[in-house]
């Protein structure tokens, strides 16, 4: 029973440092997993706990896991092996670890498409909790005697990091790889030499990692993937897969009530005024324009809107509800969707898999969201590239995909930054017509753009920020001849300059 026990005492163990530690980003998250371990080495040692000895029962083999024949310990092992590595496919091969491989190669982007970043790494915390402390279980009635080192030593934790990372995170194979290269390497040195060079062991596995850092920093099996599919992109294909496409169920509206409402949003960053006092109303069904110079605090604004970013002050509402201070999700999850000022891809993934994972918020079914990631595809002319590598995309391609993954589950308002810049003339004209088509279809669009040459035959209405502060909204026409707007993207000096040429 103690292989059961143990598992859910790690997955509780799992939960309870998961709950700070997600809190700290990169190598901090990193350092503060190694450093529990060791926190708790020395605790049980300050307690005075030097080694454990485990009861032993000869008469309750079974319920002691007590043998007198060795190789049922390495039947119950492989048993192990087996389950471990069976429940990682399956994780792999879901919705789940679709979500943790967007996670991990972009979570913003993750969070913006309606993925619960946080709920889902916990369960992934968990998960592996269990699993590695169902293995302990069985190390722990093989050894009969422990210590804090053999347990909670730095090598026996770094060691599990160490192979996932030579072999290659994000994949079942990557730490099979690493487990199957290093552990032979490691403990066969230190069966020959261990009595010479004590601590081989250590020495082994800090080479791989200086290794594989230098020379595959994503791991052994990705970079191994990359060499066999150099030669073999793949092709856009001239038609979608005969799979049910459904039409996005989104009529044009009638309604011209006021959808998004700002009211008197203000943040800082330190001593910065990014945002002040702004408040505006995007009617549903149109397409309202937000521009204004470098810097203006357009993306700020977006970020505030999303759930990116709380302001200081001030509400947003949508839909007459209040969403100031939800999460990114939760915000995806009301009915709007974005895309960034940088294109965010998975970039592993396909670019199905990428609009996918922004289906899957509004999908009952696995099932219906690939169905719905196929619409999204179709409407902005992407089917072709379905199976392509969403990391070998132009930048076309790539905005395309991303107005997709925002459009799969069919948002009411679609918030679109700086979804033009970087494009030439031909792919301009492209999006532009993909974005009129929304508007007709009744989606509401707000966009963002510091060029005002292609925003004015594109949208309704236009809000002009400079400095964080609203100055001046009002139609296209009338506000390209503002006064305030001429001199925010040319300067006081040159519009002075102009005038006194004129006279």
């Amino acid at each position: 029973m103690s292989i059961p026990f143990c598992a859910v005492v790690g997955s509780v163990a799992g939960a309870i440092i998961g709950y700070p530690t997600f809190r700290l980003r990169g190598h901090y998250f990193a350092l503060a997993m190694l450093a529990y371990p060791l926190a708790m080495l020395y605790v049980f040692q300050w307690l005075g706990y030097q080694e454990l000895t485990l009861p032993m029962k000869r008469d309750a083999a079974l319920a002691f896991m007590q043998f007198e024949d060795p190789r049922i310990y390495v039947v119950l092992a492989l048993g192990l092996m087996v389950a471990a590595l069976s429940i990682s496919l399956w994780v792999e091969n879901s919705r789940f670890g679709m979500a943790l491989t967007a996670i991990k190669q972009n979570e913003p982007a993750a969070e913006a498409a309606g993925i619960d970043t946080w709920r889902w790494k916990m369960l992934a915390l968990m998960l592996s909790g269990a699993i590695a402390a169902g293995a302990g279980g069985l190390y722990a009635v093989v050894l009969l005697v422990l210590t804090p080192d053999t347990v909670f030593g730095m090598l026996v934790s770094a060691q599990a990091l160490i192979l996932a990372l030579f072999g290659g995170v994000g994949s079942l194979w990557g730490p099979v790889i690493g487990a199957m290269v290093l552990v032979p390497l490691a403990e066969g040195l230190n069966a020959e030499l261990g009595n010479i060079l004590p601590g081989i062991q250590g020495v082994v596995y800090g080479v791989a990692i200086i290794v594989i850092i230098l020379a595959a920093p994503e791991g052994v099996y990705w970079r191994a993937l990359d060499r066999l599919s150099r030669n073999k992109k793949p092709e856009p294909r001239a038609t979608v897969p005969a799979a049910p496409v459904v039409a996005l169920p989104q009529p044009r509206s009638t309604a011209r009530g006021d959808l998004l409402v700002l009211r008197g949003i203000g943040i800082s960053f330190g001593g910065l005024r990014a945002l002040d006092e702004i408040s505006l109303s995007v009617p549903e069904g149109g397409l309202y324009g937000i521009i204004g110079p470098n810097g203006a605090g357009k993306t700020t604004l977006f970020n505030v809107i999303n759930g990116f970013l709380a302001p200081d002050d001030g509400t947003t509402e949508f839909a007459s509800e209040t969403i100031t201070g939800l999460r990114p999700n939760r915000i995806c999850r009301r009915g709007i969707g974005r895309t960034f000022q940088v294109a965010r891809a998975f970039a592993r993934m396909s670019v199905l898999e990428n609009v996918i994972v922004g289906a899957y918020v509004g999908a009952a079914s696995d099932e219906a969201a690939r169905r719905m990631a196929l619409a999204a595809l179709d409407r902005v002319g992407l089917s072709p590239w379905a199976d392509a590598i969403a990391g070998g995309l132009t930048t076309r391609e790539l905005r395309l995909m991303e107005l997709a993954r925002a459009l799969a589950p069919h948002p009411r308002l679609i918030l679109l930054d700086e979804t033009l810049a970087g494009l030439g003339h031909e792919d301009l004209d492209e999006i532009l017509a993909v974005i009129r088509q929304l508007r007709a279809d009744g989606t509401t669009v707000l966009i963002i753009e510091h060029t005002m040459q292609a925003m004015v035959h594109l949208v309704d209405h236009f809000t002009v920020l400079d400095h964080g502060r609203l100055i001046a909204e009002g139609r296209p026409d009338d506000v390209v001849r503002d006064q305030r707007v001429i001199e925010a993207y040319l300067g006081r000096k040159w519009v002075e300059r102009v005038a006194a040429t004129a006279n």
